[in-house]
Parts: C-alpha cells; structure tokens; sequence
C-alpha cells in the first residue's frame, strides 16, 4: 500500500514561523536568525525541513543550504557543511562555478576584500566557510539559510565543533556587512535540529560553547490536524467496510510516540493484512502495539547484553539528565548500592566506555554524558513501571 507511506502533511504556519526567526523577520524576536529546534527522533523533523521549510525559504526569496548530518553519520561534519555551500555556489544563476571554470580559473572576486580559491572550500589554503557563505550572498543577491539538520552529530568530532564555530563566525561577519545584508535584517541565517535536546544544548548552554545564549524550542509533534487529514487520506484508498475512524488513528498515533513512520506501518498492515492475504489483527490499535514492541525489541536485547554496573550506570545517567556526574560520592553511593558491592571510580569508567562503544552514550564536553537515544528511556520507564508481575519472583519486565 505505497499510497499511503506516500502520504506528507504540510505544516505551512510551522514553517513560516521558523522562516521568520532564520531571516530575522520576527517583530517579537528581532535580529534572532540562529535557530534550534529540538524533537524525538522519526517524529517529522525532516520532512518538514525538507517539504516545508526549504519551500517557505525559497518563497521567500532565500537560498535555503540544507545538511543532513544524520543520513551521512560517517562524514566530516565539517567537509559536509562545506560541500553544501560549494553545491549551492555551483547551482546558483547557472552555475557561478561552471561560469569561472569555463574561464579556466577557479578565483573568485567579490569585491576589494574577498577573492579566494572556490574548489578548496573549507580546506587549507582555499575559501573559508564566511567567504564561501559571502560569496553565495554577493553572487545571487539573496539571503541565505544554512539548515542543519540532526546537528548534534557535530559534537561527536573536533572538526565536528569546528564546524560550527564556524557558522557561528560567518553568521556574525556577513550580518554585520552592509554591503551583505543590503538593508535587511540579516543576510545569514542558521536553523538546527536535533532528535536530542540535551546534546544539542551543548552548542547554547556553556560560555565557551559557539551559540551561547540561544534558546532552544521544542519542534511541535504532529497534532490532531495531522491524524485528521490522514485518515481522510487512508479512509480514500480503503473498501468502506475497513475504514478507520480518526479517533482510533489518534490512538494509535499516541501508542507509536506520534511517529508518523510507524503508524504508517500499522496502518498498512492493518490494511493489506500478511503475505496470504489473512489480516493479522482486526484492530489497528493492536497493530500499532506490535509495532512499538518491534521497536522496543532492539532496546531489550541491548539491555540484556549489559552487564549489572552498566545497567546501573545507564539507569542514573537517564535519571539524572544534565546533572548527571558519574563519578561523585552520591553517584558511587548509589551504584553500590544497586549492584550490592563498593564500585571504583575506574569501574565507572569501563562502563561508560562500554556504553560508549555500543552506541548507547555520547560523551559531551568537560566530561559530561548523555543517551545516544532519547528514546531507550521511554523504554526503559515503561519496562520499569510497576505492574502486578512486580509482585512476583521474576520482578518487573526488563
């Protein structure tokens, strides 16, 4: 049923709104156009970026850079930012790098204080990632938007967080240049998302961190709006007899932590049954059920590969957030006390780089420790949350 995994909602107030704040067009946040919105992962942050966002930019007469750091774990954060911006140089007005290349030279000139190397973007000797960002300004006569998507990947490397020193320098230089913003509010503008708020605060939070001082929003979840237009769109494609009707949509849309991805799921199957033509559930809500457990299987089995102290020490980082301090004496205190035996500093330390390598934690900066996924400690509430088989020997569901 492919129709209906095709299905995209459009949130045009959304993105007007972020549109606004990245261009510095907002009266009641003027001159705000570094943005950060944070949100569950599989929730639609990229769809909207994509569907909606680079639209409403473009309408309004900006040149949206878009970087998707998720899609591409394995890159130089640094290098892709870069590439963006020289991709974006190469397709404006036909191709300002094609147009300097069929002149045999590769030097741009813009003005009496820029001319640099535009092939060597962001590497030693070439254009630096302001100059590369000034030139794609001077040269189509537009404000530009970098859109960062998933930007707390950048924190995983030091050219990573270079990186974004760096968008955080050109953003300063060119809104400070008339000859830049023209009379406009802002010539550059930064938007960032990421699936973890408390990594991706780790770019505002510390004086010596690039964007200190920005706010950091909560990207709306898809609402009852999206449910509605949903089920319109499904109940369309559906024999009147299997109709679903919203409410149960909307139930379901919870069930899956409103991640349109899996409910697409449970609704296919909900609708074409399995592989003999025999529907596995007459429910959807049954359906959308399975599909969470399906997701929280991979956490499980996780989980029982950890040994007790790991366990305990994941426990406390998810109980704790940003206070979390692995190796204080209340900390210490409370890992003894969970595993029944005195617990070393370095134990600590091979639990979290045990963590680590598992991709279950993130190291942050000045040794702080965060979830990789938001997402295990909804699992993990809900397999600890007591129930009547808390009672028995087995104790809870973990």
């Amino acid at each position: 049923m492919a129709a209906a995994s095709s299905f995209v909602f459009a949130r045009p107030e959304v993105a007007s709104r972020v549109a606004q704040w990245a261009l510095g067009e907002d009266p009641f946040s003027p001159g705000e156009v570094s943005v950060f919105l944070a949100a569950p992962r599989r929730t639609g942050k990229s769809t909207f970026l994509v569907h909606d966002l680079l639209t409403e930019l473009t309408s309004r007469g900006a040149i949206p850079v878009y970087v998707d750091l998720w899609s591409q774990r394995s890159g130089d954060p640094g290098f892709l930012i870069n590439e963006a911006v020289r991709k974006a140089l190469d397709k404006q007005g036909k191709g300002v790098l094609g147009r300097i290349r069929s002149a045999g030279v590769t030097k741009a000139g813009l003005g009496s204080w820029l001319s640099f190397d535009l092939d060597k973007l962001g590497v030693p000797g070439g254009a630096t990632l302001s100059e590369g960002l000034a030139a794609l300004i001077l040269k189509s006569g537009s404000p530009v938007v970098v859109v960062v998507d998933e930007a707390q990947q950048a924190l995983k490397t030091e050219a990573g967080r270079d990186a974004m020193f760096a968008l955080k320098s050109a953003r300063d230089t060119i809104n400070l240049d008339p000859a830049l913003t023209n009379g406009r509010p802002a010539a550059l503008g930064l938007v960032f998302t990421g699936s973890h708020r408390d990594k991706l605060a780790s770019l505002v939070t510390g004086r010596d961190q690039p964007f200190f001082g920005s706010r950091i929003r909560d990207f709306p979840l898809l609402g009852r709006d999206y449910t509605e237009a949903y089920g319109r769109h499904i109940n369309g494609l559906l024999p009147p007899d299997r109709r679903i009707d919203v409410a149960e949509i909307e139930e379901a849309f919870d069930i899956v932590g409103r991640r349109p991805q899996y409910l697409h799921a449970a609704v296919t199957r909900y609708a074409t049954g399995d592989l003999g033509g025999e529907r596995e559930f007459d429910s959807l809500l049954g359906l959308a059920e399975d599909e969470r457990e399906a997701h929280w299987d991979s956490y499980r089995r996780q989980w029982s590969s950890l040994d007790a102290l790991q366990q305990t020490v994941l426990r406390r980082i998810i109980a704790e957030g940003d206070s979390f301090r692995p190796f204080d004496a209340d900390s210490l205190a409370a890992y003894a006390a969970d595993v029944g035996d005195q617990v070393a500093a370095k134990d600590v330390q091979r639990a979290l780089d045990g963590l680590r390598e598992q991709e279950l934690v993130v190291r942050l900066e000045r040794g702080r420790y965060s979830l990789e996924d938001p997402s295990l400690a909804d699992w993990l509430r809900a397999e600890t949350a007591p129930t009547e088989e808390d009672a028995s020997p087995q104790g809870p569901r973990l």
